[in-house]
């Protein structure tokens, strides 16, 4: 993610306010619980930041990117190849 982001510096400068990682564990937390971005508790970012990020990544294919780098990280662990 830090990649992603470092290719895609602010017009403004902005590095941006919240940490990717809570961003990644605010999106963990909406699907695994499937709770109302609005109703994302408070110690997380704010739902529109988290939204904002999440719809980033689903629309230029960053989210399935990370889904099969885990994946095959998880079957390396397992001892399994990969798919061919």
């Amino acid at each position: 993610l830090r990649a992603w982001k470092a290719k895609r510096p602010s017009p403004s400068g902005h590095e941006g306010r919240y940490d990717l990682r809570a961003i990644v564990n605010a999106i963990v937390y909406q699907n695994r619980t499937g709770c109302q971005w609005a109703y994302l508790p408070n110690d997380l970012p704010p739902w529109s930041a988290v939204y904002y990020y999440f719809a980033l990544w689903r629309d230029d294919g960053t989210d399935a990117a990370i889904h099969d780098l885990l994946r095959c990280q998880a079957r390396e662990r397992a001892g399994r190849a990969e798919d061919p």
